[in-house]
């Protein structure tokens, strides 16, 4: 498993290419306090022969004074590298690896564990494809677990991995295994993550992390994948998350070299940009067709999420920093008003009615958040009403902005779909939203009716006659 390549000695060139245009995965780590977090990266690192030999030297020697793990090497403290974090064991700010395997490259962020520190997990997860949340053997199913899910399924991860871990302490017991995998399973009818796999480890030892274990024999049979956590991370497929249907492309810079130049610059948050395309750019609803797709490289053919581009039009038509380039045929609606699920990351309260600074994608603008639909409760999932957001809370809110943009949903394009709160005075990010879609389907109902009871309304409706359905397929029906 190790990544090892003969082309390292006899063809650098090769190897690097190859290195170059290996697929890249982001995933995080998270989970309840002292689950194991650092020491699973620790574990992937070492296994995986990615550490260093100074590196090695040095936690060895910090092992001694800082270590929690006796006379064995703590590989934890490969990422836990903060002193504070030293000295009481436990992850503070979100830590970044990465390492490559021969079938894949990795970027992992090791996330905090503790309730305190929520806002930094949320950080680290919005960049991600995956997330491994672990489970220690002995506990099973802790708050933080229910509440780090929660979080992972909101930002839109589709793939968990669920780690239970220190299986070592429980005797490796198929049947500790299975009463988690059970409890986790019954919670997680409450998600919409389509992919969830299950693998009984230990981060210490290294059981099941990189190498199979002869601890787990029964992992290996046919009632189980029977597939280690390197081998899921290698195998998990996420060129199909990518939103290639829906271009958007944030203009970021409009490049004016000379008199026969204008480009448009930005990265490419979803779909498929290629010259002789009809596109629309919003909010004017101007159309054009693309002539060409700059890069420092050269044109390109066809450009794809994540590319930082620069594009030319075949027509002079009036574009800003801020403005999208969409499909000619999007239908995109406008508005200064939608709802949002926001995660409050300040100690000062979010209160309704205060003007704050929005940064939507390239555009920033002033708003406020005109009122709390629901605080959801990320232990049971249950809404509850409040008139304000204290630290790490996450609602359903209205938000109306000084002037109308394009409202793009977060599942469908998360680049564009979401959103940073800042405050006016401090120029502190306070917090992080996702947009759900437009206000006026809210604001029709609550015309005719109170929000919280036409949901209790259309729940009972749903359950009558339509039983086989799932609380999450009601959820969605009202998204």
């Amino acid at each position: 498993m190790a990544h090892q390549s003969n082309l390292i000695a006899d063809n650098i060139e090769q190897y690097l290419h190859e290195h170059e245009n290996k697929d890249l995965l982001r995933f995080i780590t998270c989970g309840s306090v002292d689950d194991g977090k650092s020491t699973l990266i620790g574990r992937l690192l070492h296994d995986s022969k990615m550490i260093f030999e100074d590196q090695l030297a040095a936690i060895t020697q910090a092992s001694k004074t800082s270590g929690t793990t006796g006379d064995t090497v703590d590989l934890a403290l490969l990422v836990d590298g903060l002193q504070s974090e030293r000295e009481q064991g436990i992850t503070i700010d979100v830590a970044y690896r990465f390492f490559s395997t021969e079938k894949r490259k990795f970027i992992i962020a090791d996330t905090p564990g503790h309730e305190q520190y929520t806002r930094n997990m949320a950080t680290g997860a919005s960049t991600a494809s995956l997330a491994i949340i672990l489970i220690d053997a002995r506990y099973g199913v802790q708050t933080q677990t229910r509440r780090h899910s929660f979080i992972a399924d909101l930002l839109g991860i589709q793939h968990l991995v669920i780690a239970v871990n220190k299986m070592d302490l429980v005797d490796f017991s198929e049947q500790r295994f299975n009463e988690i995998v059970d409890e986790y399973r019954a919670f997680a009818t409450n998600l919409s993550a389509p992919d969830i796999r299950f693998v009984p480890m230990s981060a210490l030892n290294g059981d099941n992390v990189v190498n199979p274990s002869d601890q787990t024999p029964w992992y290996f049979g046919a009632n189980y994948e029977g597939k280690t956590l390197i081998e899921l991370l290698e195998s998990v497929e996420i060129s199909r998350d990518q939103n290639l249907t829906d271009l958007r492309l944030p203009v970021q810079y409009v490049n004016r070299p000379n008199l026969d130049f204008r480009g448009y610059c930005g990265t490419l948050a979803a779909g498929i940009l290629h010259p002789g395309q009809e596109v629309k750019a919003l909010p004017s609803g101007k159309t054009s067709r693309v002539a060409r797709v700059v890069t420092f490289d050269g044109d390109l053919s066809a450009a794809y999420p994540g590319q930082a581009i620069t594009v030319t039009l075949e027509d002079e038509i009036d574009i800003s920093r801020g403005d999208w380039i969409v499909s000619a045929d999007a239908d995109l609606p406008l508005s200064n008003a939608f709802m949002a699920d926001i995660v409050w990351m300040h100690e000062d309260a979010l209160t309704p009615g205060k003007l704050y600074d929005f940064k939507l994608a390239t555009r920033d603008l002033s708003g406020q958040v005109s009122d709390i639909d629901y605080q959801i409760d990320v232990n049971t999932l249950e809404r509850h009403a409040t008139d304000s957001l204290g630290l790490n809370a996450i609602a359903r809110c209205a938000v109306e902005l000084t002037a109308a943009i394009p409202v793009d949903d977060y599942r469908t394009s998360p680049g564009t779909g979401s959103f940073i709160i800042i405050d006016r005075l401090t120029n502190v990010t306070v917090g992080a939203g996702m947009i759900r879609g437009t206000a006026e389907a809210r604001e029709q109902i609550s015309s005719a009716t109170d929000w919280a009871a036409f949901e209790r309304d259309l729940n009972a409706l749903v359950r009558k006659h339509f039983p086989h359905w799932e609380a999450k397929d009601v959820r969605d029906l009202l998204r």
